[in-house]
C-alpha cells in the first residue's frame, strides 16, 4: 500500500491500496516523537530538561540508544534517539515519562491519531516493535507525517543527518 498527499493541503498525489491495514514498524516513532512534542509545548515545558530514566524502558529488543536505568538524559536526546537511531528504548522512555505509564501514552496515540482525521490505526505500543494488534495505514501514516511535518521541532529532528546527545 501506499500513498502521496500534497503536504500543504492534503490533496491525494497518487495512492495505491492506502486504507490496508499494516504493521508501521518503526514509523509508529513519528507518532510517538510529535504527540511527545506536542504535549512538551501545551505543558510549556522545555525538551532541554533531564529526566531520569525509568528502569522498566531499558533493554527493550531491537535498536537502542543503550539507556541506562537512573541514568540522567535531556528529553531532546531521547526525542533525536528515537528518531534517528530508531531507539526503542528512548522511544518506551519519552511514552513512560510524557504519559505517566506507557498504557496510557499508548491510549494518547490513539486519541491523537483519531482528532489528526485517522480512521484505521492501532497502536498497542511507541516503538513500533511487533504486536498482532499494532496496526495502522498508509493514510493514516501520511495523515500523521503530514501533522507532524508542521511542527518546526519534529522538522528540525527529521532533518537532522546526525546528533551527539550531551551526556
Amino acid at each position: 500500500s501506499a500513498i502521496v498527499l500534497d503536504a500543504d493541503d492534503g490533496r491525494v498525489l497518487y495512492e495505491k491500496n492506502p486504507d490496508a491495514t499494516a504493521y508501521p514498524a518503526s514509523t509508529t516513532k513519528i507518532m510517538t516523537v510529535i504527540l511527545a512534542i506536542e504535549t512538551l509545548e501545551s505543558l510549556q515545558s522545555p525538551p532541554e530538561q533531564e529526566i531520569t530514566v525509568p528502569e522498566e524502558t531499558v533493554g527493550v529488543e531491537g535498536s537502542s540508544i543503550y539507556l541506562a536505568a537512573g541514568e540522567k538524559v535531556r528529553i531532546q536526546d531521547l526525542l533525536y534517539g528515537a528518531m534517528l537511531r530508531s531507539g526503542n528504548d528512548a522511544a518506551e522512555t519519552l511514552a513512560v515519562i510524557i504519559g505517566g505509564t506507557r498504557e496510557h501514552f499508548v491510549a494518547m496515540m490513539n486519541e491523537r491519531a483519531a482528532q489528526i482525521g485517522c480512521r484505521n490505526p492501532h497502536f498497542t505500543n511507541p516503538s513500533g516493535l511487533f504486536e498482532k494488534e499494532h496496526y495502522t495505514t498508509a493514510r493514516d501514516m501520511a495523515l500523521i507525517s503530514r501533522e507532524a511535518m508542521k511542527n518546526e521541532l519534529f522538522r528540525e529532528i527529521a532533518a537532522s543527518p546526525s546528533y551527539t546527545a550531551a551526556r
